[in-house]
């Protein structure tokens, strides 16, 4: 008999939607998915070059559960030249991906009871995340026509006496919003009345902002020590099968992290590692043909969508997604069926265009779908083209 609490975790809906494509995909259909977050690019060759010579140099036995003391150094150096934040290598944390470093913090502050503020749209681990430490959700609803982006006064009203912490990413997945350093500012003068409460700012996209320049929740001193950062290599330098990510924290909140990775999993990847350092000590500039390649990309599906009727749309400065609200097709039918929400109509979307995306409802959102653009151009026309022609297929 499984216990309670692997019975209140849900599969990743993500992950799920890519196994479903992948089975069809494997049946001979011609799928094409859009449902990962996941660089369509190579990992820069002089990082793949620092792997080799870091299993050259025998860097294959046990290292620190915090990660090794220079990859800490690279990570402490790039926090200060990116966004200006001074955090120490005993505030930083490497982990296994930064899936890893979310879950470290959950259940290093998180009691039975505690509730933890997550605005909407979000990452889906989040909440199953919070569950598994049992603590409660607290939703903080956006819409598109606020650029899926909550106000420091909504913030406020959300808080309560059992409020823990509260949880966010700018840029966002799966919407693509990016809050300004003036937004931020006014969420810290929120934050700053309540002392108690742990901020998680994940940054995980920051290099892939289109216009404007990213800004961190840190930079204001007023809060800095409520704050918890948390980063990775995975999607600046494609490099999320290195599963390589990494927080700034206050000094109690990276030894707590420390302590539960030690029992858990131990340190990250050797190999990984020594990949992480050569990334990170280098001008996050030499992936900026990448992040240009995801701009002009999503310029040409957002032109594309806005063809279709009922699709509404707006323009994300940052990530690779597009979280476009489609409920103006719930409710209408094929061959019988009704498409009664965005789970429906994905699945949809996968049987009868070939087009693998994601609910809006595993990220919080009853009227969207999240799409990838992380894709060939060519590829990406073509999937529009289908779910247009299956979209106009309902009636």
């Amino acid at each position: 008999m499984l216990s309670d609490r692997i019975e209140r975790l849900t599969e990743s809906a993500t992950i799920a939607m890519a196994k479903k494509a992948r089975q069809l995909k494997s049946e001979g259909k011609d799928i094409i998915s859009l449902s990962l977050g996941e660089p369509d690019f190579d990992t820069p060759d002089f990082i793949k070059s620092a792997a080799k010579e870091g299993i050259d140099q025998n860097y294959t036995r046990y290292m620190p559960v915090n990660g090794y003391d220079d990859l800490r150094e690279a990570i402490s150096n790039k926090f200060k030249r990116d966004n200006g934040l001074e955090y120490s290598k005993d505030q930083i944390v490497v982990s296994t991906g930064a899936k890893q470093s979310i879950a470290n913090l959950v259940m290093s502050v998180v009691n039975p009871g505690d509730e933890v503020i997550i605005p909407t749209p979000f990452w889906v681990s989040y909440v199953d995340v919070v569950k598994f430490a049992e603590g409660i959700p607290v939703f903080v609803e956006s819409t598109i026509e606020t650029d899926f982006k909550i106000s420091a006064e909504q913030l406020e009203a959300a808080i309560t006496d059992k409020t823990k912490l509260m949880m966010f990413s700018s840029p966002c997945n799966p919407s693509g919003s990016v809050y300004s350093k003036e937004e931020l500012g006014k969420i810290a003068k929120v934050l700053e009345k309540h002392p108690n409460i742990i901020a998680m700012s994940d940054e995980i996209y920051e290099h892939i902002v289109f216009e404007g320049k990213h800004a961190s929740l840190a930079q204001f001193d007023s809060i800095k020590d409520q704050v918890v950062t948390v980063n990775g290599v995975s999607k600046a330098f494609a490099m999320t099968g290195w599963r390589i990510g990494y927080i700034g924290a206050p000094t109690w909140i990276a030894s707590a992290c420390t302590k539960v990775q030690g029992q858990f999993t131990s340190g990250t990847s050797s190999v990984s590692q020594r990949a992480a350092i050569a990334a990170l000590n280098t001008d996050p500039e030499c992936t900026s043909q990448m992040r240009e390649a995801f701009h002009k990309r999503r310029d040409l599906v957002i032109g594309l969508l806005k063809e279709i009727p009922g699709v509404k749309v707006n323009t994300p400065p940052g990530a690779f997604y597009l979280f476009p609200d489609v409920s103006h097709y719930f409710g209408k039918q094929h061959n019988g069926k009704t498409i009664s929400g965005p789970s429906d109509l994905s699945e949809f979307l996968l049987s009868e265009a070939f087009v693998a995306v994601v609910s809006g409802e595993a990220f919080g959102d009853p009227n969207c779908i999240r799409f990838s653009y992380a894709a060939d151009e060519k590829e990406l026309i073509k999937a529009v083209s289908r779910i247009k022609e299956a979209l106009t297929a309902l009636n």
